[in-house]
C-alpha cells in the first residue's frame, strides 16, 4: 500500500469516527462498561482529539512532510505494547507505523482492548490488505524492532527482553506546572482541565505545581469546582477517601474542595485525586533544577499553554523521542 492510500484510509476512519455510528457508539460503551475510568466523557474526549490533531488531512500531510518516507520494499514488523490509562492512548505509536509503512503488531492492555481493536476491524473491512500490516497478539515474538510503554518496573523487563532489537521504552512520567500568582481566573480553569482530565492518570496531566511563597490557593481551589462530580465516581471517590485518611491519620495539613487534595509534597508525581504542591523563592531556580528530570513529560505554561497538556499534536513526541525517525531509520 502506498503513502497515499494510507493516508486515504485514515481519512475513512476520521469519517467514520465523526459519523459515530450505532456500532461505534456500542463499541464505546462496552470499553466503559469494561474499564471504570473509561467514562464516556473521556472516550469521545480522546476521540476527539484523535480526529482533530490525528486524522486531520491537513495536519497528516504537514506532519509526513517532514520525513523522507519512501514505501519499503521490505518492510519491518514493529511490536507494540500499549498501555491502558487512558482511551487508545497507544493510537499515536499505532499511527506512526501505519504511516511509515512497516508493519505491526500490537499487544493491547486488558484495560483497553476493544476500541482500537474495533477500528483496525474497520481498516481490514475497507481494505484487505492491511491484514498483512496490522495484527494483534498477546505476545510479542519475532518482531523486528518494539515500542513498548509501561511503568518503571515494566520498562526493566522490556528492556531486558528486547534487548537486542531496535527499540522505544517509555518510563513513568508526568507533568507539572509553575505559577506566579498573576494567573487569570482563566488560566486557572485551563490548568484544572490539565490536572483532571482522564482523571489526572495520563503522562501529560499535571500531577505538581510550584507556587511563589505567600501563593493564594483559593482561585485554584474554586477552579477545581467543575470537577467535583468526581466525587460521585466511585473508583475516584475510593481514591480520594483513601488519601485523606492518610493526611488525616499523619496529621498532616492539607486543602480540598472536597473532590481534589491539595498536598505539600515534594514527589512530582501524585495520586489520583491529589495534587502536589511545592514553593519557591526563584522561578529560574525552579527551572534550573528541573531541566535534565528525566520524568517530566511537559512543563505546562511553558512547554504547551495552559489547557492544552491534554491535547498532543503529531508532532509532539511521548518523552521527547521522534518515534517516526526511529521507524524511518529502521
Amino acid at each position: 500500500m502506498k503513502l497515499q492510500n494510507r493516508i486515504e484510509i485514515l481519512i475513512k476512519l476520521k469519517e467514520y469516527l465523526l459519523a459515530n455510528s450505532d456500532e461505534w457508539q456500542l463499541v464505546k460503551k462496552t470499553a466503559s462498561i469494561h474499564n471504570g475510568w473509561f467514562t464516556s466523557e473521556f472516550i469521545d474526549l480522546s476521540i476527539n482529539n484523535i480526529i482533530e490533531r490525528y486524522l486531520s488531512k491537513y495536519e497528516l500531510l504537514k506532519w509526513v512532510i517532514d520525513y523522507p518516507i519512501t514505501d519499503p520494499p521490505s518492510p519491518k514488523n514493529v511490536g507494540i505494547v500499549m498501555a491502558g490509562n487512558i482511551p487508545m492512548v497507544g493510537f499515536h505509536d499505532f499511527l506512526a507505523v501505519f504511516i511509515s509503512g512497516h508493519h505491526q503488531t500490537i499487544k493491547l492492555s486488558d484495560k483497553d482492548n476493544q476500541l482500537l481493536k474495533h477500528l483496525v476491524l474497520k481498516m481490514y473491512y475497507w481494505d484487505s490488505e492491511i491484514k498483512q500490516s496490522i495484527q494483534f497478539a498477546s505476545l510479542l515474538k519475532g518482531c523486528d524492532a518494539y515500542i513498548a510503554t509501561g511503568s518503571n518496573n515494566s520498562a526493566r523487563y522490556f528492556e531486558q527482553y528486547f534487548s537486542k532489537y531496535p527499540s522505544i521504552i517509555r518510563k513513568n512520567r508526568t507533568s507539572i506546572a509553575i505559577l506566579d500568582g498573576t494567573e487569570t481566573n482563566e488560566i486557572l480553569e485551563k490548568l484544572s482541565d490539565d490536572i483532571h482530565v482522564f482523571f489526572g492518570l495520563g503522562c501529560r496531566n499535571v500531577t505538581k505545581i510550584y507556587v511563589p511563597e505567600e501563593y493564594d490557593f483559593l482561585p485554584l481551589i474554586q477552579s477545581f469546582h467543575r470537577y467535583k462530580y468526581f466525587a460521585d465516581h466511585h473508583k475516584y471517590k475510593n481514591n480520594y477517601d483513601y488519601n485523606l485518611s492518610i493526611q488525616l491519620m499523619n496529621n498532616r495539613y492539607y486543602m480540598t474542595n472536597e473532590s481534589t487534595l491539595l498536598v505539600e509534597n515534594d514527589s512530582i508525581f501524585s495520586p489520583i485525586s491529589q495534587l502536589n504542591y511545592g514553593f519557591y523563592k526563584n522561578k529560574e531556580t525552579v527551572l534550573e533544577n528541573l531541566k535534565n528530570h528525566q520524568e517530566i513529560q511537559c512543563i505546562v505554561g511553558l512547554d504547551i499553554p495552559f489547557g492544552k497538556a491534554q491535547q498532543p499534536r503529531l508532532s509532539d513526541y511521548a518523552d521527547g523521542i521522534d518515534t517516526m525517525k526511529f521507524l524511518i531509520n529502521l
